[in-house]
């Protein structure tokens, strides 16, 4: 038995200990309860205590997310406390800098110029700024049952708790192969470029010695998005490389079929699009063509990219029809808000701010064609919790295609999640859902941030059985199809 806290377990103190931390100045973390999120009302927890027993030690199946396969394939051991934990954590980042504190004391975007334990320091003066929210609770959890802390996060006890992480970080319990049996991870995806040789993936997949997938994910967002740096001399890279000596538009598509083709050949299950909108379109092919050398030129509009990216979104999904690959997207993000931050510290640093999406127009064209089609697979994801009820759950309800999205982003928090399930269910039930997904770079959030899922499942359900809408034994068999069948189902695994 390692000394390694299992994230699928919980950990309680005995009345002995509580008493000689309060003693000691340290208080009990709140992740330390085990009925941390059931429901307060005593008769719906208990129902709820008895659900969540049924999944809770189920292995963790993590279809979406961005963690670097190169990591795990070469067992890299993790950096300090603030670089893995602080720094390129944009949930975290972003608070923090909304207290005034500038992104470079936070070491933001590779900066160096701060030592990272000036960074924890910061980190831990902002800890009180996370209370309630769904990064201050993943962090709590993680704290606590994954690296097993002594003490609450503080400004007082920073050091402390700095170097007692980082002396856990450099032994060899906490390297990443380790941590991904500990965790009890049975299928983990990436998210990849489509020109990306999958050296890791193959690696991983030939190793005797490891238990466990590492799926790719074919990530073309750079190669559609006019606007995105170096996207011409990409694209010129794509069709050299992939377009089978076809050169212009039709080359184009040549190669990121191929490409695609390779990736399924690598044990990809999906293809994710990053999308501005949920707009997809038909156009015809001398249309695009138009539009593809227009920007190959540099003299495309904005408005010729949004046309172009909905017509590519279109294409994505025929192919998908085609190789079998998993379609998700998602849209509805102002993505680097603010130009100066993004100039100085790069994408992915706090400063992207979600906006309305229509999903039932806009999606029209492609389900038209592809939404009975058998064997595919599509799912939309939202940041916009309107659409939930009103639209995406709607077309789950009626094209056999069509998964819902699990909560995704600013979403994926505890009440955010229940009214997801609450908005969803009545016109889709529970069959027609994507099964949780983490989206995360945060390798050691992951177990707390499935056991979070659970545990909000485990709550919504309790209330229906309580309210006699659905028998107890029912919802144990729901829950366990929500947790392990449903990702397995609408991912294809």
């Amino acid at each position: 038995m390692s000394h390694f806290l299992s994230p699928i377990a919980t950990r309680t103190l005995s009345p002995a200990d509580a008493a000689a931390d309060v003693q000691a100045g340290a208080r009990p973390s709140p992740a330390a309860d085990p009925d941390r999120l059931l429901p307060a009302d005593p008769g719906t927890r208990s129902i709820a205590r008895e659900l969540l027993a049924r999944v809770e030690g189920l292995p963790i199946i993590s279809p979406h997310g961005h963690v670097d396969a190169a990591m795990l394939e070469q067992d890299t051991p993790f950096p300090d406390p603030a670089t893995l934990l602080v720094s390129p954590d944009h949930y975290v980042t972003r608070l923090i800098h909304a207290s005034g504190v500038p992104l470079e004391r936070l070491r933001v975007g590779g900066t160096t110029a701060v030592e990272p334990r000036e960074t924890w320091r910061e980190f831990a003066k902002a800890w009180p700024l996370f209370d309630g929210t769904a990064s201050g609770y993943w962090m709590r959890d993680s704290f606590e049952h994954v690296f097993g802390l002594s003490r609450e996060v503080s400004e007082e006890n920073a050091d402390a708790l700095f170097d007692e992480l980082d002396a856990k970080l450099k032994s060899p319990a906490f390297r990443p192969r380790q941590l991904f049996k500990e965790f009890n991870i049975e299928v983990l995806a990436t998210t990849d470029d489509p020109l990306d040789e999958l050296a890791a993936h193959k690696a991983i997949a030939e190793d005797p010695t490891f238990a466990g997938r590492v799926l790719p994910t074919f990530r073309p967002d750079a190669y559609i998005k006019f606007a995105a740096a170096g996207w011409a001399e990409r694209v010129e890279r794509l069709i050299d490389t992939a377009g089978d000596g076809i050169g212009g538009y039709e080359g184009y598509l040549r190669a990121l079929e191929n490409r695609r083709q390779y990736f399924v050949e690598h044990g990809a299950v999906s293809a994710d699009h990053g999308v501005r909108t949920a707009q997809t379109l038909r156009l015809e092919a001398g249309t695009a063509a138009a539009l593809f050398d227009k920007a190959r030129r540099g003299e495309a509009t904005a408005q010729d990219a949004d046309v172009f990216e909905a017509h590519m979104t279109y294409q994505m999904a025929r192919m998908s029809v085609a190789d079998g690959l998993v379609m998700t997207i998602h849209p509805g993000v102002f993505r680097n808000h603010h130009t100066a931050s993004f100039n100085t510290f790069g994408a992915d640093t706090g400063h992207d701010i979600p906006f309305a999406v229509s999903y039932t127009e806009a999606l029209r064209p492609m389900l038209e064609d592809f939404g009975t089609a058998p064997g595919f697979h599509f799912i939309p994801f939202t940041i916009d919790e309107t659409v939930f009820s009103r639209e995406i759950a709607p077309l789950a309800g009626f094209y056999p295609s069509v998964f819902i999205g699990a909560p995704w982003w600013f979403l994926d928090a505890p009440d955010a999640m229940l009214r997801f399930r609450a908005a969803v269910t009545e016109t889709a039930g529970f069959s027609r859902s994507s099964g949780f997904i983490d989206d995360t770079r945060a390798f050691c959030s992951i177990p707390a941030r499935h056991n979070t899922s659970r545990r909000i499942e485990a709550s919504f359900l309790a209330r229906l059985v309580a309210e006699r809408r659905v028998s107890e034994a029912r919802a144990q068999e729901i829950i366990v199809d929500i947790v392990d069948a449903a990702p397995r189902r609408a991912f294809k695994l």
